[in-house]
């Protein structure tokens, strides 16, 4: 039985849209082009922050958060950047007795602004605040004590077969694949995402699978 449900961030919660295009903007580029090269480093297994170096060659991106934070052009989230099936789907595992947590790779400052929005949820957490990050072992041991209930009975519900599927699965938890954003769709063929305990194609599906 599943007591908790852990979600991912971006890409399942939350449109990446917004996040490129700032990037895009502050660094010169068209953002077309910028979606372009995050899509081209995505198909060849390459990290996406690869697509701001190919842009700016020997880029400090920590360097340049902070000077976009202090032009005032940080990173921003708001109703718009969510995905239409999340509060919903938070809602109603909650009105089932379900734990809702939100835990995945994002900055401090987005864990600030997730909890600003006020979402359905128990617990909202991010690397950034805790310090580690996926596909750690460690961040899905603090995942663990989040959820408050057993491994098996955790669901780590991601879009990403490396970084959420494959080490939710080895730290024990109940897993699902979301078919959503440029890594759910483009590498939902995977042996990591086909090992997932579920597939799913909206976040929605995710009553049906907690009922049974």
């Amino acid at each position: 039985m599943i007591r908790t449900v852990v979600f991912d961030v971006g890409e399942t919660l939350v449109r990446d849209d917004r996040y490129w295009a700032s990037w895009a903007d502050w660094l010169g580029a068209p953002r077309h082009t910028v979606a372009a090269l995050v899509g081209a480093v995505v198909a060849q297994g390459r990290d996406n922050a690869d697509a701001l170096c190919l842009i700016k060659p020997g880029i400090d991106i920590a360097a340049e958060y902070e000077a976009r934070d202090a032009a005032g052009r940080g990173e921003n989230l708001d109703e718009t950047d969510l995905y239409p099936d999340v509060r919903p789907t938070l809602a109603a595992l909650q009105q089932l007795g379900v734990r809702v947590v939100v835990a995945g790779n994002q900055t401090v400052r987005v864990g600030e602004l997730l909890r600003r929005l006020g979402l359905p949820a128990d617990l909202v957490a991010t690397s950034g605040e805790w310090g580690v990050a996926k596909p750690s072992p460690e961040f899905f041991t603090r995942v663990l004590d989040a959820s408050g209930a057993g491994a098996r009975e955790t669901l780590y519900v991601g879009d990403h077969p490396a970084n959420d599927i494959a080490p939710a699965a080895a730290a024990g938890l109940s897993t699902a694949h979301l078919r959503r954003g440029p890594w759910g769709y483009l590498w939902a063929d995977r042996p990591e995402a086909a090992a997932a305990d579920w597939r799913i194609d909206g976040l929605m599906d995710l009553t049906e699978i907690v009922t049974r």
